[in-house]
C-alpha cells in the first residue's frame, strides 16, 4: 500500500495539509485583532440594532487609568425617563481594542425607575470604552471615554 493510508491520501500531502492548516492558524493568531472605531460601529449596531448614536444621556464615571486592566470599575448611569412608553430597554458595553470588542448587553424595564449600575470588565490595553444606550423607541445615546490601561492589561 506504500505511504497511502486507509483514506487514499498519502502521509506526506496529510502532513503538508496540517502543517498549512497550523500556518494559517497561526497567521490568524498572530494578526492584530483590534476592530477600527468603524469595525465597532458594526459591531454596535449587530448588537444594539443601530450605529446612529447620539453622544449624551450615559455617564461613565471610570478613572482615565485603570491600574489593572482584569478588573476595571465601569460605574453607568443613563439619564433618561424610565416611564412606559419611554424607558431605556438596554445598555451595551464595547472595548474597541479588545480582540473581542463586545463586552456586553444589560435589559432593563419602566419599572427600575432609573438606570444606575455598575460592572467589572476586562480591558487587554489602552483603548476606548463605549457605553451605549437603547430606548424603546430605538434612538441610540452614548459615552465614549479613552481608559489608560497600566501595564500588564489583562494580564495585571
Amino acid at each position: 500500500m506504500g505511504s497511502e493510508g486507509k483514506l487514499g491520501v498519502s502521509r506526506r500531502s496529510f502532513f503538508r495539509t496540517v502543517g498549512a492548516a497550523g500556518l494559517t492558524a497561526a497567521a490568524l493568531a498572530s494578526s492584530p485583532n483590534q476592530a477600527e472605531a468603524a469595525d465597532v460601529m458594526a459591531i454596535v449596531k449587530e448588537q444594539m440594532g443601530s450605529d446612529s448614536v447620539t453622544d449624551g444621556k450615559v455617564t461613565v464615571d471610570v478613572p482615565d487609568t485603570a491600574e489593572n486592566g482584569a478588573l476595571v470599575r465601569v460605574p453607568i448611569k443613563v439619564d433618561h425617563p424610565m416611564e412606559p412608553g419611554n424607558f431605556i430597554e438596554s445598555v451595551g458595553i464595547f472595548v474597541d481594542s479588545n480582540p473581542k470588542p463586545f463586552v456586553g448587553k444589560f435589559d432593563f424595564a419602566p419599572e427600575l425607575g432609573a438606570v444606575e449600575f455598575e460592572v467589572r470588565i476586562k480591558m487587554a490595553k489602552t483603548s476606548n470604552l463605549r457605553v451605549v444606550a437603547k430606548s424603546n423607541t430605538g434612538k441610540l445615546y452614548q459615552a465614549v471615554k479613552k481608559i489608560k490601561v497600566a501595564e500588564g492589561g489583562c494580564a495585571g
